[in-house]
C-alpha cells in the first residue's frame, strides 16, 4: 500500500515512529511486525494535525494560551477547551490532506466504501512508560463512509484539547508545543466477545500469571464500566486456568444500524455463560506471552474475538502501575490465584 506524508500504513511503522503516528499507531504497527493479528488500517500522521492547527493558530493562538493555564484553573481550561474543540470540529481541511485521507480510505475499504471502521486518537505521548494519555482523547466505533471518517478525524484532533487532556499536561508541566496527535483508522472487528488482558497480575504485580477480563459484544461496554466482566487467571508457564469468576453480564454493546454502537440486553441464556472458552483463553494467553516477549516487558492488552472465532489484538501498551514499582522489591508468585481477580479493576484507563 502506498503511503503519503499524511498517511502511514500499519505494516511500515513501529514504536520508533511514535513522534508521527502516536503511541497507539506505533503499537499496532509493532504488533503486525511481530505477526500478531490486528485489524488492518492506516494512521493519519501528526503532519495532518499540524497542518490544521497551524491554520487555526494563524486565526487565534491555541498552544500559547493552553501553556499559560494554571494546573488548577478549571474555569479558564473549560472555556479554552470549548472554544478550541469547536474550531477543530468546524474547520475545513487542506485539500491535499483531505485527498490523502479519502484515497487511503478507498484503499482500505476497496469496493465497499461503507465498510465499518474505528477512528481512534493516538497521542504522541500516549502509552509511554513515563506518561499515559490513554482514555483522555476520543475514539469512535463503527464509522461508515469517507465523509464520516473526515468528521471523526477532526473530532479526534479536537479531543487533544479536552479538559482532561489539557489538565493532564498542565499538571505535569508538559510543553504544549510538543503535544501532537495522530489518528488510527482501522477495520472494525464484529466482536462476539472482547476484553482486556494483563501479562502480570494488576493486583499483586505477580509476573507468573496472566489475567483476562471478557464480556459479550464490543469491548466498549467493559471499558466504560457498564458491565462486570468475567475474570480469569492463567499460569504463564503451565497455561493452566487457575481461577475463574463468571459474572452476570446483563448488557452488551453491539453495532448500531446507522453507525456507532448501541447498548442491548444480553440474552438470558448467555448472561451467566463465560464469554470466552477455555481453549480461546489458552490461545489468548499464548498471544499475550508472545507480545510480552516481543516488547520485553509486561503488557496491558485489548483484544476481540470475531464471529468466526478469530482473535485480534486492538492495542498493547506497557503495564505501568507495577512496572514503576519493579525497583526492588519485585512481586513474587502467590499461592492463592483468586487474589489476582478479586477487586482488580475499577475501570479502564
Amino acid at each position: 500500500m502506498r503511503s503519503a506524508p499524511n498517511i502511514r500504513w500499519f505494516a511500515e511503522i513501529t514504536l520508533a515512529d511514535r513522534a508521527t503516528v502516536g503511541g497507539k499507531g506505533g503499537s499496532l504497527g509493532e504488533l503486525m511486525r511481530a505477526h500478531i493479528a490486528v485489524p488492518s488500517g492506516f494512521v493519519v500522521t501528526t503532519h495532518g494535525f499540524e497542518q490544521l492547527i497551524a491554520k487555526l493558530e494563524n486565526e487565534n493562538s491555541i498552544r500559547s494560551r493552553a501553556q499559560a493555564l494554571g494546573a488548577q484553573d478549571l474555569e479558564r481550561t473549560r472555556a479554552l477547551s470549548e472554544e478550541v474543540r469547536q474550531r477543530f470540529e468546524t474547520a475545513g481541511l487542506p485539500e491535499s490532506l483531505c485527498s490523502d485521507i479519502v484515497a487511503a480510505h478507498a484503499q482500505l475499504c476497496g469496493s465497499d466504501l461503507s465498510c465499518p471502521l474505528a477512528v481512534r486518537s493516538s497521542a504522541t505521548a500516549e502509552d509511554s512508560e513515563e506518561a499515559s494519555f490513554a482514555g483522555l482523547q476520543d475514539s469512535y466505533l463503527w464509522v461508515r463512509g469517507p465523509d464520516a471518517i473526515l468528521k471523526h478525524i477532526r473530532s479526534c484532533w479536537a479531543s487533544l484539547y479536552s479538559v482532561p487532556s489539557i489538565s493532564y499536561r498542565r499538571k505535569r508541566a508538559m510543553s504544549e508545543d510538543d503535544a501532537g496527535i495522530a489518528v488510527v483508522v482501522q477495520k472494525m472487528v464484529n466482536a462476539r466477545s472482547a476484553g482486556v488482558m494483563f501479562t502480570r497480575s494488576p493486583l499483586t504485580g505477580d509476573r507468573s500469571v496472566i489475567t483476562v477480563e471478557a464480556t459479550w459484544g464490543l469491548g466498549s461496554a467493559l471499558v466504560s464500566g457498564e458491565v462486570t466482566p468475567d475474570r480469569f487467571v492463567i499460569g504463564k508457564i503451565t497455561s493452566q486456568i487457575t481461577a475463574r469468576e463468571i459474572s452476570d453480564k446483563c448488557i452488551q454493546h453491539l453495532p448500531a444500524e446507522n453507525g456507532g454502537t448501541k447498548e442491548v440486553h444480553t440474552p438470558e441464556e448467555l448472561r451467566r455463560v463465560p464469554a470466552i472458552s477455555d481453549s480461546e483463553l489458552k490461545s489468548l494467553a499464548d498471544i499475550g506471552r508472545k507480545v510480552e516477549q516481543h516488547y520485553g516487558k509486561p503488557q496491558d492488552i485489548e483484544w476481540a474475538i470475531d464471529r468466526n472465532g478469530e482473535i485480534f489484538l486492538l492495542q498493547s501498551r506497557p503495564e505501568t502501575v507495577w512496572s514503576s514499582k519493579d525497583k526492588p522489591p519485585i512481586a513474587t508468585p502467590i499461592d492463592n490465584p483468586l487474589l489476582h481477580v478479586m477487586n482488580i479493576f475499577g475501570g479502564r484507563r
